[in-house]
């Protein structure tokens, strides 16, 4: 595995999502809050301190923004989706399974590489919103789910892949994509290309026969 050291430079862009321009003092508060909240978590972050890193007074905030919930909960719904989105796109293309998976993973893996800011909120803060704003993403990581869990079901059904459990299988091949958020970039793997490739490879080798 690559090793783990990790650049300090390095930066996604902006929130990840492919949605329309937004008001540049919008913008300026999901980034300072998408930077706080992963660095120091949602809890250990002040709403204060999101507007003290936007350049903003803290009573600018509320002009955009309800609360620092509703900031949490525009950044994980807008990543989820935005993960999805290249997902769904590459999985969708044309070719056998093992095509289809090595696209989605190389999508997929590329986009925790390239956003790796925004997905460790969008793996780990998205416990601390509401119960009802939970429900709403937890939706999302189904739909993620099984994106790859059709692939994988669709390649053992045919014989092209050979693996013991469609679920468990689909676990470790979505693991293996998600984790590069911790860890980008390493020595190794420097670019999101470059991850998407040796993950795509990766994820065939785990579900074709070693005989």
């Amino acid at each position: 595995m690559a090793s783990l050291t990790r650049s300090t430079t390095t930066q996604d862009s902006r929130a990840g999502s492919a949605s329309e321009p937004r008001e540049p003092a919008i913008q300026r508060l999901l980034d300072a809050a998408r930077d706080a909240f992963a660095e120091k978590g949602y809890h250990g972050t002040s709403t204060r301190e999101i507007a003290a890193r936007a350049g903003m007074s803290p009573a600018a905030m509320y002009v955009h923004f309800g609360s620092k919930q509703d900031v949490l909960l525009h950044l994980t719904t807008t990543g989820h989706a935005a993960a999805l989105a290249v997902l769904e796109e590459a999985a969708a293309g044309p070719g056998s399974p093992t095509k289809r998976l090595r696209a989605a993973v190389y999508a997929f893996a590329h986009w925790h590489a390239e956003h790796h800011t925004t997905a460790r909120i969008v793996q780990h803060e998205w416990h601390a919103l509401g119960e009802e704003h939970r429900a709403e993403v937890t939706k999302l990581r189904h739909r993620t789910v099984a994106v790859v869990r059709e692939i994988i079901a669709a390649g053992s059904r045919t014989g092209e892949f050979a693996v013991d459990n469609v679920d468990t299988t689909t676990l470790a091949v979505m693991s293996l994509c998600i984790d590069t958020m911790r860890w980008f970039p390493s020595r190794e793997l420097r670019t999101p290309a470059a991850v998407g490739a040796t993950f795509a490879s990766l994820a065939e080798r785990m579900v074709k026969s070693s005989e």
